[in-house]
């Protein structure tokens, strides 16, 4: 064996062997993520962004384009200079504002990899955690990360940005899925939905087939005892990306294994509509297109029945990557098909089918992946247990924090988790919730793990709150927030040689103000009238 070939076998066979080694580690190139490598590079460290697939921004530039973000006055520092930035592309100064809060797909992430080539940050693609021993520790720290592909990875202090919590999961960090129930945390909106108005069957739709034998897309089960806790998630979906301009179209496509029959359900459903309302559905009662730049529609769910894949997600938080992949290529045949069933099976009114087929997906936008989103929109997974855990009152009543890092505004927002058939033998939606807030102060307490289980992780997105809270913090810009937050943590828990649980949280606070990030809900007349929002503070 040649000194060339043992070296490498070594490197293979002992990935620890040859670590590459930074001050800060982010795994998960979402919107979070980014900003929080970017952060952190910008306090001087030095920073690697471990991507798991192939592109940087999650959501924001996987197909929502229709930013959510409640009252924009809240959001500052690099968060709002993502939009800034975003402002200064589609060179929003003509129409007299800066911002642009709606954005194109790949214009998003051509703003990401700018913002992380600026800074200096080291990003690598192709780059998913062991599935297994993918996190060694010694004592309360993280010592290396090991990655699919053998390559590993020391820091000083690591950052979790993914969607699913990998890596706080395999550091032994506490966390929970699904849905609590109003005792935990004496949360009145907690656990299955009494009531559930919005994106509810408006009409009677039976359950059954005229067999007796229960329409596909619902679920068998009962809902289950108001109030009560499970572990059923939020519905997912693809937020996809259409266009209304011929030259940029692609047909909507015909999923593998397309049956019309499991859209049965939504047949029924346009029909007893038409009958009752006397006219047919518009493709804006079935789906939500928002119009966004250059003639194109960020499509959402809308309705009893749309693209949201409701009860198909439950086991996706702790699967394992194949049984993931499943799952995903599942919410995408499903989508497809609706979308499919909507442009061309005979049961839908004509006038509803010429509406759909006059758009198409982008041609343009995922242009490796087919003009289909790479990122399918996992509203929420795994949620750290920390210290403090952000529950109800944090967001209604219990409104400022000694150790604040930003705000939040958005309604807790929770999509419908299951359908399932009343009494009667009707259909019904379940779990969805959309209750306003008032602004509130975000502590940096959510970002950390209790101390006695890792002291040099942080986690931006699968923050540690109830599934009440983290119904409205959920938001990318709120992910972009904590995201600059905990860039500016980890440099000072590197300075200061101390855990992340144990920095000065007074000091954090002031130097987030200082680079624009706001702490106080000031509403302005200007800015709700025509988004005027002062430039970032980086920017001035």
């Amino acid at each position: 064996m040649t000194v060339r070939i043992l070296i490498a076998f070594l490197f293979l066979a002992a990935p620890g062997w040859a670590a590459q080694r930074y001050d800060l580690v982010v795994y998960g190139g979402t919107a979070g993520g980014v900003i929080t490598a970017v952060s952190g590079a910008r306090e001087g460290l030095k920073v690697a962004l471990l991507e798991p697939r192939d592109h940087l921004g999650g959501m924001v530039s996987g197909g929502l384009s229709r930013t959510d973000y409640g009252r924009k006055e809240v959001i500052g520092g690099y968060s709002l200079e993502f939009f800034w930035r975003a402002g200064q592309h589609y060179r929003m100064a003509q129409y007299g504002q800066e911002l642009a809060w709606l954005v194109e797909p790949k214009v998003a992430e051509q703003v990401f990899r700018q913002m992380a080539k600026e800074a200096g940050v080291t990003v690598l693609y192709r780059h998913r955690l062991r599935e297994k021993e993918g996190a060694r520790k010694e004592g309360r720290r993280i010592r290396e990360i090991l990655m699919e592909n053998g390559s590993s990875f020391e820091a000083a202090v690591f950052a979790d940005c993914s969607y699913e919590g990998d890596l706080m999961a395999q550091a032994g960090v506490s966390y929970t899925w699904g849905r609590e129930g109003v005792q935990q945390y004496g949360e009145s909106l907690a656990g299955v939905r009494e009531k559930t108005p919005y994106h509810q069957f408006k009409v009677d739709v039976s359950a059954y087939d005229e067999r007796g034998k229960l329409l596909p897309e619902i679920s068998p089960q009962p809902a289950g005892e108001p109030g009560s806790a499970d572990k059923k998630v939020q519905a997912y979906n693809f937020r996809l990306i259409i266009s209304s301009d011929p030259a940029n179209q692609v047909p909507f496509p015909k999923p593998r294994n397309y049956d019309p029959a499991r859209y049965e359900l939504l047949a029924r459903l346009l029909k007893v509509t038409t009958e009752k309302t006397g006219r047919p559905p518009k493709f804006g009662e079935v789906s939500s297109p928002i119009a966004v730049p250059n003639n194109k529609f960020d499509v959402n769910n809308n309705g009893a029945f749309s693209s949201d894949y409701i009860g198909k997600n439950y086991e996706y938080p702790e699967a394992g990557y194949k049984r993931r992949e499943e799952i995903w290529r599942d919410h995408a045949d499903y989508v497809a098909g609706f979308f499919y069933f909507l442009a061309h099976d005979p049961r839908v009114p004509e006038e509803l089918r010429s509406e759909i087929n006059s758009y198409g997906l982008a041609k343009d936008e995922f242009t490796d992946t087919d003009h289909w989103p790479h990122q399918l929109y996992v509203r929420e997974a795994r949620r750290m247990v920390g210290e403090y855990v952000m529950t109800q009152k944090d967001i209604q009543t219990e409104l400022t924090k000694p150790d604040a890092i930003g705000m939040g505004s958005y309604n807790s927002d929770s999509h419908n988790i299951q359908r399932v058939v009343t009494k009667e033998g009707f259909v019904i939606n379940e779990g969805d919730m959309q209750v306003s807030v008032k602004p509130y102060q975000i502590p940096y307490r959510i970002l950390t793990p209790k101390k006695n289980e890792v002291e040099n992780l942080l986690v931006p997105v699968c923050f540690s709150a109830s599934h009440v809270t983290y119904s409205t913090l959920r938001m990318e810009p709120q992910y972009m927030i904590l995201g600059h937050a905990a860039g500016v943590a980890a440099k000072m828990a590197i300075a200061a040689k101390k855990p992340v649980q144990d920095i000065d949280t007074a000091a954090l606070t002031r130097t987030l103000v200082k680079q624009g990030a706001v702490m106080e809900y000031v509403p302005d007349a200007r800015n709700a009238a025509f988004g005027f929002f002062r430039r970032p503070a980086s920017k001035q």
